[in-house]
């Protein structure tokens, strides 16, 4: 793909919403598949085709085509953030190869067998419903309830009764 047209960039921009701290991360507000990832569909060449939304907006920031670099980890591990940044201390998508990110899955223990990760073992379909939690509280809030979407970043239930 070659250059983004505006209207592009525009569409995709008004379906994220970013944090208000320049660390935190800018969430996909729009389509989520139903691995828990998001999508965004665009016209290239008279074809409709889907994308990632963090591909798009790796994409936007670096020029590169979007099907000529390989793998992006979230360093966040959420799916629909689309944070890219060229400093790599705000930065939540990095490049890397299919080891790297497999590597990263064992360190991050996000592997099935992983005991610590906020979204370990869960069903593709619970995945998902989480990644839709979080689109939907930003989406019909932006970051006006900090509080909500940093638990549902975290993998937490903002709804569930503490136990004090």
């Amino acid at each position: 793909m070659g250059e983004v047209s505006a209207s592009i960039q525009d569409r995709f921009w008004e379906k994220v919403v970013k944090g208000p701290a320049p660390e935190d991360c800018w969430l996909w507000t729009a389509a989520v598949a139903d691995d828990g990832y998001g999508r965004f569909t665009i016209n290239a060449g008279g074809q409709t085709q889907a994308v990632r939304p963090h591909r798009f907006a790796f994409h936007l920031a670096t020029g590169v085509p979007l099907h000529s670099f390989g793998p992006l980890m979230h360093d966040c591990d959420v799916p629909i953030c689309v944070h890219y940044s060229s400093s790599i201390e705000l930065t939540h998508l990095l490049e890397g190869t299919d080891r790297e990110n497999m590597l990263d899955r064992l360190a991050k223990r996000r592997d099935k067998n992983g005991s610590d990760f906020r979204w370990r073992g869960l069903a593709r379909e619970h995945f998902a419903a989480r990644s839709r939690a979080l689109r939907d509280e930003v989406r019909d809030h932006g970051w006006s309830r900090p509080e909500r979407v940093r638990s549902l970043i975290a993998g937490l239930d903002p709804d569930a009764p503490t136990l004090f």
